[in-house]
């Protein structure tokens, strides 16, 4: 439904901290026409918690537009406040996005119940599919594997983004929800063992960087050449190592703009921008990929 190669994508700013749509749609187009399927506009990459609605919308419409057919286009609408979590899905809708990618409430800790009852509200309230978003890194709670076969009897819940890194997860959800219902990858150092659980894909930060690298991985994979993904998938590690080396979405802004994709490296508090011991992380990851010289 989605594609494979999913780019959870970073939010362009100005150095004033402005959102840059411009820089955005370059980056749209950028991302689309080096590996990726789709595109996740303010997810949590894309700086969602300091994001405005109204920037929301704006980018929901301008990536919708400069896309147009040659992406889908995933918005990140969750939040903690499942009555907003229903009107922004609403307002994303109205924008002709191609899916919804709805987290786990954070902060406020709801019980297995809650994030069922949740996860529901909004999929009645919407007439979009949606992706859950399990990342209990970041959110606390977990959805567990019960939670999610449950909620995937909803027609218009088609899938997770499962970004716990937990094998044992992964297996239980893809052995018991239906055939149809897609698991993607939400953590890059686990793409090729979700795979080869039963992953659809991968919702990817490193796509910014190496999105025809990651395509090329599937492409392996699903036609029996193991190997070459295993090699592919291993070549990535250490950038997905420097990517995630200081707080996320920093490093690979940082990275895009010494690649010279986007013209700043801006991020809006209470994330900092890269110290020069984390900037050299990032270079010497690009320079050993073969993505920099010097």
């Amino acid at each position: 439904m989605f594609g494979r190669v999913i780019t959870a994508m970073v939010t362009p700013m100005t150095a004033d901290g402005a959102v840059d749509c411009d820089a955005a749609i370059r980056l749209a187009d950028h991302l689309v026409e080096n590996g990726s399927d789709g595109i996740v506009v303010s997810g949590t990459t894309g700086e969602s918690p300091t994001l405005t609605v109204d920037e929301k919308v704006t980018l929901f419409k301008a990536i919708r537009g400069a896309v147009g057919n040659r992406a889908k286009i995933i918005a990140g609408t969750g939040s903690y406040n499942t009555a907003e979590t229903i009107e922004l899905s609403r307002a994303a809708e109205r924008c002709g996005v191609d899916g919804l990618l709805v987290v786990a409430p954070y902060y406020n800790k709801p019980s297995q119940e809650g994030l069922y009852q949740h996860f529901m509200a909004v999929a009645e309230a919407t007439d979009t599919p949606i992706l859950l978003y399990n990342v209990p890194a970041r959110t606390i709670t977990n959805i567990d594997a019960g939670t999610v076969v449950r909620l995937s009897d909803h027609p218009r819940i088609v899938g997770i983004k499962e970004a716990s890194a937990n094998m044992t997860l992964v297996g239980d959800i893809v052995q018991n929800t239906p055939d149809d219902f897609l698991l993607y990858s939400g953590a890059d150092e686990v793409n090729l063992p979700t795979l080869a659980l039963g992953s659809v894909g991968t919702i990817s930060v490193i796509s910014h960087l190496v999105g025809n690298d990651l395509a090329a991985m599937y492409r392996a994979f699903l036609s029996g050449d193991t190997v070459k993904a295993r090699e592919i998938h291993l070549g990535t590690l250490p950038l997905t190592k420097a990517m995630f080396s200081f707080p996320s979405p920093s490093p690979t802004k940082t990275a895009l703009t010494m690649l010279d994709v986007i013209p700043d490296a801006t991020v809006r508090l209470p994330l900092v921008e890269a110290q020069e011991k984390e900037r050299a992380i990032v270079h010497a990851a690009l320079r050993d990929y073969g993505l920099l010289r010097g």
